[in-house]
């Protein structure tokens, strides 16, 4: 593979067969992976959280239905 500077970037490179940018500092590319993690599991606590918010929802719409046709009796 063959890389070219990017100008004013002194750890990126362009691969010049694909034409990607390429980081090659190790540190900074594992400080990204690391921030992309956290940020991707606070996503799925959001998910999970939301789901369990849209599951009580429906259990109390069933709770509700439960009680009215028992007082409608």
């Amino acid at each position: 593979m063959s890389y070219i500077k990017v100008k004013g970037f002194e750890n990126l490179v362009r691969d010049v067969k694909s034409n990607g940018i390429v980081n090659t500092n190790v540190s900074e590319f594992q400080l990204y992976m690391k921030r992309r993690k956290e940020r991707n599991q606070s996503g799925d606590k959001l998910r999970n959280a939301c789901k369990e918010i849209n599951n009580l929802k429906s259990e109390l719409r069933e709770i509700k239905d439960l009680l009215t046709k028992v007082l409608s009796k």
